[in-house]
């Protein structure tokens, strides 16, 4: 590849398009950041050899552990930390390059687990699952500021993960709020921040954008123990929230793809709101009882922020039809609290809010000539009438012809898109 350039990049000064200083400059800045990029495909090799080198050690080592004498074990289970800390150390103290710190990042980050587990085998020592994930995490939460690893960031937020949901689904036998998971979290933020500050556009950054918004969209329904109308309507709210993160001014500039907040909010936003538009959902009693502390809490810290990030892009000055999932949350509020007036209002607002979020998409779509926007709102459309058939009297005739008309839709909305397109090349 860089000899093909630079034959081109000779083919230009010798046409005269550009002149010899010109090119030495091209050539010498190209060759500048070559030397800077790490190379990825030797960084991905590295980690996945510390991982099997790891897994060979413990292979050989089980093989003959029953042999072993406790003293042996013991140095055994700490020979990979040893082994892990002193090339951490090395890559550190001699500046090695981006896989060095990975890889032996990586390793470390492995050798921590194997060393609890096997001390722990070793004196009988009681625990749990949650604990042990607990444990390992924050030891090895520090490796992501010293050695700036990004692998060993997804494996703590990948762990984090586990160890919330083993927690609170009560996986190993003993339910509680996983309260150090958002600690964990926290922990991590600043290095997030400055990724995004300085490497927003790089996959790495992207896939993390994708990370953290799917980690709290799994283990948030671990801090929630009420009725099921109020979990739902406390997920509208957080979904929300989500939504709203992805609107940052931080974010606008990534494509949609990059955007994990953005997508995961509007799809679960879209999904809540679809469970909500139920008649049945409004018209059963909500059950107060189970509606404690906690989940009060929750939904001011999720609302709060909410509302505090609409008046730093300062949403509500510039009320756009074009994007009104930045205030669904926020609107729920109000019609929540319409149904101590009457079921029916909820039921109707919230399936008019469904049908205006459709609309709006659509329209959303036809101004930017995006195909994307334009069959998300249909897709809406299309949910909402395919749900009502579940809890409505419509004659299978009507039904039928509701699906032809909506596919009519879709084809013809595709058509008249693509037309618009053609005619303005």
């Amino acid at each position: 590849m860089k000899s093909k350039f630079r034959q081109e990049l000779s083919k230009l000064i010798e046409e005269d398009i550009i002149s010899e200083e010109i090119g030495n400059r091209i050539d010498n800045y190209y060759n500048n950041n070559s030397r800077n990029q790490p190379n990825r495909l030797l960084t991905i090799f590295g980690i996945f050899g510390s991982l099997l080198v790891g897994l060979g050690i413990i292979l050989v080592l089980a093989n003959n552990w029953d042999d072993f004498s406790k003293i042996i074990k013991t140095a055994f289970a700490f020979l990979p930390l040893l082994i892990g800390q002193f090339i951490v150390g090395f890559s550190i103290l001699k500046k090695k390059s981006n896989t060095w710190l990975e890889a032996s990042g990586v390793f470390l980050f492995f050798a921590v687990g194997s060393s609890i587990s096997l001390i722990s085998q070793i004196y009988n020592i009681p625990g749990n699952l949650s604990s042990f994930f607990l444990t390992w995490i924050l030891l090895c939460l520090p490796l992501v500021y010293v050695l700036k690893s990004k692998t060993v960031f997804f494996l703590t937020i990948v762990f984090s993960t586990v160890y919330a949901c083993d927690l609170g689904c009560n996986f190993s036998g003993i339910r509680a709020t996983p309260w150090m998971y958002i600690l964990i979290m926290a922990l991590l933020l600043p290095s997030y921040f400055k990724l995004l500050k300085n490497e927003k556009s790089k996959n790495t950054t992207a896939l993390l954008n994708w990370l953290f918004p799917l980690s709290l969209v799994i283990t948030f329904g671990t801090f929630l123990n009420s009725s099921y109308q109020f979990e739902l309507l406390i997920y509208i709210f957080f979904f929300g929230f989500l939504y709203n993160i992805g609107q940052l001014k931080i974010f606008q500039k990534l494509r949609i793809a990059k955007n994990g907040f953005l997508i995961l909010g509007s799809l679960g936003l879209l999904i809540t709101m679809l469970l909500a538009s139920s008649h049945y959902f409004w018209k059963g009693n909500f059950d107060y009882s189970f509606v404690n502390t906690k989940e009060i809490i929750i939904t001011i810290l999720i609302v709060l922020p909410t509302l505090s990030i609409l008046y730093l892009n300062k949403t509500f000055s510039k009320l756009a039809f074009g994007n009104l999932f930045q205030y669904v949350s926020i609107v729920m509020i109000f019609v929540f609290l319409s149904h101590f007036i009457d079921d029916r209002i909820p039921f109707f607002l919230t399936n008019l809010g469904v049908f205006i979020l459709g609309v709006s998409t659509i329209k959303k779509g036809v101004d930017s000539t995006n195909f994307t926007f334009l069959n998300y709102g249909l897709l809406i459309i299309t949910a909402l009438i395919a749900i009502r058939f579940f809890d409505t009297d419509i004659s299978f005739v009507l039904r039928g012809l509701l699906f032809i008309i909506v596919g009519v839709g879709f084809f013809v909305s595709n058509y008249l898109m693509a037309k618009k397109m053609k005619s303005n090349r």
